[in-house]
């Protein structure tokens, strides 16, 4: 038993070592960027450019044609800003008009983002349903102070982002 015992522990040593040797002399292959087909590249780029006008627009037309519904939770989804740095010096030119809720008076808030966004009621309806929502995305200081105005006037709740 003794020897056998010993033969079973020379053969884990062995294994042991073989594993240590294949993972020193194997170097991990290094990882390489995906790559995608024109088509797809293409069909990506399209759809990271529409306007939210168009973007509803696309979502009915897959529910119409396909019976294809967007994920739940509805809104806008963003790349958050580029580079980890914190310049203060920079003041920020572009804002995002982010409806946060309807408040009480829910119809005239529709009508505000109907007229800001020119979609019908519709859609305009399933934005302020689906809120938290971006309504108006790169808008400049004046426009996203103007348009948050008249959201609150409505009865909203508005954040600049």
């Amino acid at each position: 038993m003794s020897e056998e015992a010993a033969n079973n522990a020379e053969e884990t040593n062995d294994a042991a070592e073989a594993t240590e040797a294949a993972a020193t002399t194997e170097a991990p292959a290094p990882a390489e960027a995906k790559s995608f087909d024109k088509k797809i590249s293409t069909l990506g780029d399209d759809i990271a450019q529409l306007t939210l006008k168009e973007a509803v627009d696309l979502a009915d037309y897959m529910k119409d044609t396909y019976n294809i519904e967007p994920a739940a939770g509805g809104g806008v989804m963003m790349a958050g800003p580029a580079g980890g740095g914190d310049d203060g010096d920079e003041e920020q030119t572009e804002f995002d008009v982010v409806l946060e809720s309807s408040g009480d008076k829910k119809i005239q808030v529709i009508k505000v983002v109907r007229e800001a966004t020119g979609l019908g009621l519709k859609e305009a309806k399933a934005i302020v349903d689906d809120a938290p929502t971006a309504i108006k995305e790169k808008a400049s200081k004046e426009e996203a102070d103007e348009l948050k105005a008249k959201i609150e006037e409505a009865g909203g709740v508005v954040n600049l982002k």
